[in-house]
């Protein structure tokens, strides 16, 4: 590595630190309190150290009584001043180091459900939940642990070896000459700390991504028999992490071993020194104690500020990780425009959409209008296009050309919120909450169910009878994703939601790809019901279901083929009724 190139590094991770350490300022009383007690408790040992002197000189030496009785008082008290302040600061420090994390995880969260959905479609979700998890602990040790060592473990090394010079300036010259070989080793270490804490969060990413879709897979992995494929994918990726991580403890463990053999050298020297003729009749019994002592207590700092760089370098480098995430543009919200309610009436202009600059265009010169209160349906082969077009309106994605209107207003000029409270949603992919049916059919209303508005909108749905006969009936828990009912349940409760938000524009994305005929035929009246007055958007396979629809609109390859009602596209017979007859 160059030295500019280093240098930039070692910048780069000071402007982390100092943009980690902004999130204790809101803080600042019990951080202040934090450092006060560092600083008392640090200054107990060159005080410590100090006493030697009376202690030896005036109580063994000169056997002066009044200083036989007062050092032990002064010893007492050295200790109780060093537990007081020591438990101070520890307990402050970790005060603030626990609110940095909750409000980095905090903010982080709200990140996460304000991010753009194709970011979502690029990074995996274990990944994230990784940075959530993992690297916030990280950064706790950084703003606490480390902390607490570099400023109480500093002030004592400053203060001991201040009482060194003070004690005898030669001997402690002696001392300092090792500092520069400390430097030196402390540098490299350094860097390979960083270096290491970043492949160790990359391998803790994989772990939490591989162990994610296994639990979320397994009944996929069980029945293709991938036990074996999945175990041995895991193993090499958990061996990556150990392997990372013993690197850590060699480099950690070698680095202090090194310091402390550099410090004791410089020890064995001092004490060859004081051995002299020369230097004996100088140096009384005291004096020589008192400076051994606090020579001997510089080990504890330096080992520690040693072992801090571990901790420091895991906190830069998962730090670098979330602010990575914090810096990630969210959804693009700068409509001013608030509607209340819509009539529905949609248009889409000349809309062209793909999802990458390198890849074909999903969407191509798409115009359509879509009359308020109509039933339009979409159908066509797969990939060509009609969940893209309908994740347009309520701009999961941003068009790459062209404007999509909702009742003659661009819909980049409405705010988000009010854009997405006139749709609802139902997909094939249904997602439900680990909490009770109540709850998850009410998600998201804001003005708050009553119990008797939930129950008419499961009625509609015709799932109340089921719910029913539940023994905890609404308040049943439904499992993490629903897990606990069938698909057809799961996808008539996301109906039932649907139904309670009572929005003017509705999205079917196959809502009823799950059901059994029985149950089709019951969701098939509740939707007929919920669609009327209503623009609804429809995307199906089964053609028997949107057979009624006001427009069918035919896609291909991202273009609009044909479009007209379910009797005169089969006249055409074209794309519709070559789909129709397969």
């Amino acid at each position: 590595m160059s030295t500019s190139a280093s240098g930039l590094q070692s910048a780069t991770a000071v402007k982390i630190y100092q943009r980690l350490l902004t999130y204790a300022l809101p803080y600042w009383r019990m951080f202040a309190l934090a450092i006060v007690g560092m600083v008392v408790y640090a200054l107990t040992e060159p005080v410590f150290a100090a006493m030697m002197k009376p202690l030896l000189d005036g109580s063994f030496v000169e056997k002066n009584p009044d200083t036989i009785r007062l050092i032990p008082m002064v010893l007492l008290g050295i200790f109780m001043v060093r537990a007081i302040f020591g438990f101070l600061s520890s307990y402050c420090i970790r005060w603030v180091g626990r609110k940095v994390v909750a409000d980095l995880r905090q903010e982080m969260f709200a990140k996460l459900l304000k991010m753009p959905t194709c970011h979502y479609d690029n990074t995996s979700s274990g990944k994230l939940l990784s940075k959530l998890i993992y690297n916030v602990d990280q950064v706790a040790q950084a703003t606490t642990t480390a902390l607490t060592i570099l400023v109480r473990d500093t002030i004592s090394l400053i203060g001991l070896l201040a009482w060194m010079l003070y004690l005898h300036l030669v001997l402690s010259m002696t001392f300092l000459l090792v500092g520069p070989v400390i430097a030196l080793s402390l540098s490299y270490v350094i860097k390979r700390f960083r270096r290491i804490s970043k492949n160790i969060q990359k391998s803790m990413g994989q772990i939490t991504h591989f162990s994610e879709e296994v639990i979320e897979g397994h009944r996929v992995v069980k029945a293709f028999g991938g036990q074996a494929y999945e175990m041995e994918n895991f193993i090499k990726v958990n061996e990556k992490n150990r392997h990372q991580q013993m690197k850590m403890v060699v480099t950690d463990n070698v680095s202090v071993s090194l310091i402390q053999l550099i410090v004791a050298m410089a020890l064995s020297g001092i004490i060859y020194l004081s051995t002299l003729d020369s230097m004996r009749e100088a140096i009384s019994v005291g004096t020589f104690m008192s400076f051994v002592v606090a020579m001997g207590m510089l080990l504890g700092p330096i080992k520690r500020l040693t072992k801090v760089n571990s901790h420091i370098q895991k906190g830069i480098a998962a730090a670098d990780s979330l602010f990575e995430l914090l810096d990630t543009d969210i959804e693009n919200d700068q409509g001013r425009i608030v509607l209340e309610k819509v009539k529905g009436e949609i248009q889409f202009q000349d809309v062209w959409h793909r999802y990458d600059e390198n890849k074909a265009w999903a969407l191509k010169s798409i115009n359509l209008t879509i009359p308020a209160g109509k039933t339009v349906a979409f159908v066509g082969g797969s990939g060509g296009g009609k969940t893209t077009l309908v994740n347009l309106i309520p701009r999961f994605y941003e068009a790459c050309q062209g404007k999509i209107t909702l009742d003659g207003h661009n819909i980049e000029d409405l705010t988000l919120d009010s854009l997405r409270q006139q749709i609802a949603l139902v997909s094939q992919d249904i997602t439900l909450f680990n909490d009770s049916i109540a709850n998850n059919i009410a998600y998201g209303y804001k003005r708050g169910a009553s119990r008797e508005h939930i129950e008419q909108a499961a009625k509609a749905a015709h799932i109340l009878d089921f719910i029913n006969s539940l023994p905890d009936g609404l308040d049943s828990l439904v499992g993490e994703n629903g897990v606990l009912l069938s698909g057809g349940q799961r996808q008539r409760i996301a109906i039932a939601r649907a139904i309670l938000k009572d929005a003017p524009i509705l999205i079917l994305d196959e809502a009823t790809a799950a059901l059994d005929n029985e149950s089709e035929r019951h969701i098939q009246l509740a939707l007929e019901e919920l669609m009327k007055n209503r623009t609804t958007l429809v995307i199906a396979h089964r053609l028997s279901t949107i057979e009624k629809a006001d427009r069918i609109v035919v896609m291909n390859q991202g273009e609009i083929v044909e479009q007209g009602t379910h009797q005169s596209l089969l006249k055409l017979n074209r794309y519709y009724a070559e789909l129709q007859n397969k």
